[in-house]
């Protein structure tokens, strides 16, 4: 009775902070400081090595990474006819079986920026797989980048359902490989994030072991979906956002209260003056110039990877 009225209790605060809306002002902020700043020297350049890339750092990083990145068609279930794109990057390792790492896309789409978290997790380790889970609404499986607003008008017909089949399939794949260990864990951002979580609940396939959410929280639709939804999560869940995403930082404590109430392994952090999609914008400049924000996105950033890495490598082990 104690964690149901907990639960009850907490269900108003996050639905009314934590909904996903595409097109909310954090979205379009994310999209317009990334999308559209104009790059300086620094883009020019690759940036951190031991952390993934901004926007802006994100092509040159690609361009010169030592590491075999691919593009690959999956069928999206076992016989169907329906194709998903995805894009996998190897591992330099003399392991002889790599853990998997599957990248969920903002609602931005499969974007170079996506690619090159990809190229990061595997320069960490891991076989990294990046599915472009709008494959379908696109009209099929392409390697042409979409703008960030037609991927953002698109991505609205991408259910729950489509993004689990998506990842498993995604998963399945990476893990079918000769070099692959038979263990995936899921990272995501924005959209992705919450598809993170929305994995969580579905439980995953063989071999899933978690996830880490950055600044995208659960689905909600009422108490009931809330409490039946969370307590099915049997795997690890990390969130990762930004005080200045204040949709998300509203609703952190009552989703910190509900996985602690349904003894859930379960990390929250939110980082003082952060933005919403820090991971992607770090210091790279917006319009207009937001010194304090691009030091909070980087110190975010600097805590964050290294956070996420811990988390991979202890349950993938």
């Amino acid at each position: 009775m104690r964690i149901r009225a907990l639960l009850a209790s907490s269900v108003v605060a996050i639905a009314l902070a934590a909904c996903h809306r595409p097109n909310s002002d954090e979205h379009i902020t994310h999209m317009s400081a990334g999308d559209v700043a104009a790059p300086n020297a620094a883009a020019a350049g690759q940036g951190n090595l031991t952390l993934p890339p901004s926007n802006n750092a994100a092509p040159a990083r690609l361009s010169a990474s030592p590491r075999h990145g691919e593009w690959v068609k999956l069928a999206w279930e076992p016989g169907s006819p329906d194709s998903l794109m995805a894009w996998v990057v190897y591992p330099s390792t003399s392991n002889a079986r790599t853990p998997v790492v599957v990248v969920v896309h903002e609602i931005f789409g499969l974007s170079t920026w996506v690619r090159g978290v990809a190229d990061q997790v595997a320069a960490d380790g891991f076989i990294a797989i990046a599915p472009d889970l709008i494959s379908r609404v696109r009209g099929g499986p392409s390697t042409v980048e979409l703008s960030g607003d037609s991927a953002r008008k698109l991505i609205a017909d991408v259910n729950s359902a489509e993004r689990n089949r998506g990842i498993v399939a995604a998963a399945r794949y990476a893990m079918s490989q000769p070099s692959a260990a038979p263990r995936y864990a899921v990272i995501g951002y924005c959209w992705g994030g919450s598809t993170v979580w929305g994995h969580a609940v579905n439980g995953g396939t063989t071999g899933y072991v978690g996830g880490v959410a950055y600044y995208g929280a659960p689905y909600m639709n009422g108490p009931t979906l809330i409490a039946d939804s969370l307590a099915k999560i049997t795997k690890p869940v990390v969130l990762l956002s930004g005080s200045k995403d204040t949709r998300i930082g509203t609703a952190m404590p009552a989703i910190d209260s509900m996985m602690k109430a349904l003894g859930k392994s379960y990390v929250g952090v939110n980082y003082p003056g952060a933005a919403h999609g820090f991971l992607r914008l770090q210091n790279d400049p917006k319009t207009p110039p937001d010194e304090a924000e691009e030091k909070a996105n980087v110190a975010a950033t600097k805590d964050a990877w290294p956070r996420t890495l811990d988390f991979l490598r202890r349950n993938l082990k």
